[in-house]
């Protein structure tokens, strides 16, 4: 398995991550995806995912390179950077477009964002707070951006604390890989993905990191 180009830390992002209600004690206030805990081991364990809703950004060039553009796209529309046509709260930014009036929403965040690596390019991903549906998602304004519904998934994961370095990612990411092997209940049908919780300013002991994998039952 690959993963020297599938993982690797969440890097600075400046004013962007500083919106974000996270700390620098790794509390966190943000809503993440649903699952059930199927199988515990130590720092490992397999999971079954419901459903959610994604927005991601595809980037090509090297992993240093792209994060912080995926970052800064996927965060742009968060924090308003879209149009929806109708009534929205007070609190919200408002502007206004040539063709139409249009109102800008603010998008609670979520964690972890996850990043993968595809066959033309890198993949960022936003999980969408649940109370949205595809259909109700306000219309991004950058064109990189697409929907996705995430069907219901068993992954395993290994947790850790850290800074979430590339070498530290790829030894989790191994040590993964060899826990699954091992289970004669599930294989692996993906490449790791880097799942990060909280921004860098947060104390390293403190920070939450997974890996992760995708799996099927073995029969």
């Amino acid at each position: 398995m690959r993963t020297s180009k599938t993982i690797g830390s969440l890097v600075a992002i400046g004013v962007s991550l500083a919106q974000l209600s996270c700390s620098v004690f790794g509390i966190r206030s943000e809503e993440t995806p649903k699952y059930e805990t199927l199988v515990s081991e130590d720092d490992k364990e397999v999971r079954s995912y419901s459903s959610y809703v994604v927005a991601t950004t595809k980037v090509k060039g090297e992993f240093k390179e792209v994060q912080n553009e995926a970052f800064r796209i996927l965060a742009g529309y968060i924090f308003g950077d879209n149009q929806k046509k109708q009534s929205i709260s007070m609190t919200a930014p408002v502007v206004q477009s040539q063709t139409a009036e249009a109102q800008s929403e603010k998008i609670s965040m979520t964690a972890p964002v996850m990043q993968t690596a595809t066959e033309d390019g890198w993949t960022m991903s936003f999980m969408m707070p649940s109370k949205y549906k595809m259909e109700d998602l306000p219309r991004p304004n950058d064109q990189r951006i697409e929907f996705a519904q995430i069907p219901p998934r068993l992954y395993a994961v290994i947790r850790y604390s850290g800074r979430g370095r590339d070498s530290d990612n790829q030894e989790r990411a191994r040590e993964l890989s060899d826990w699954i092997s091992k289970n004669k209940d599930y294989r692996a049908v993906s490449k790791a993905s880097y799942a990060g919780f909280d921004p860098p300013w947060t104390i390293p002991f403190l920070r939450r990191n997974e890996m992760m994998i995708q799996l099927e039952a073995a029969n």
